[in-house]
């Protein structure tokens, strides 16, 4: 779950610097936060194999990483 952190912070930032477009912050939270949540958790939840359990938690650990990232560019940027 480390891993899958440390992966959402590189995520958040590559998003930041290659989307220009400017999106609503409430639909920004609830695709940041509720896909990999989502995903992650029928993963886990449907998983039959350790290794699917893994990628699951791997996916789950996306989502805090990302909005972390996202919300300490909105705190720098005064926005």
């Amino acid at each position: 779950m480390l891993v899958g952190t440390a992966v959402g912070m590189v995520v958040g930032i590559a998003s930041m610097r290659l989307v220009p477009v400017h999106i609503r912050p409430d639909a920004v939270v609830a695709l940041v936060v509720g896909v990999p949540s989502a995903v992650g958790l029928l993963l886990i939840l449907f998983s039959g194999r350790r290794w699917v359990t893994a990628v699951g938690a791997f996916v789950l650990a996306l989502a805090p990483g990302w909005f972390g990232v996202l919300v300490a560019i909105r705190a720098v940027c005064g926005a």
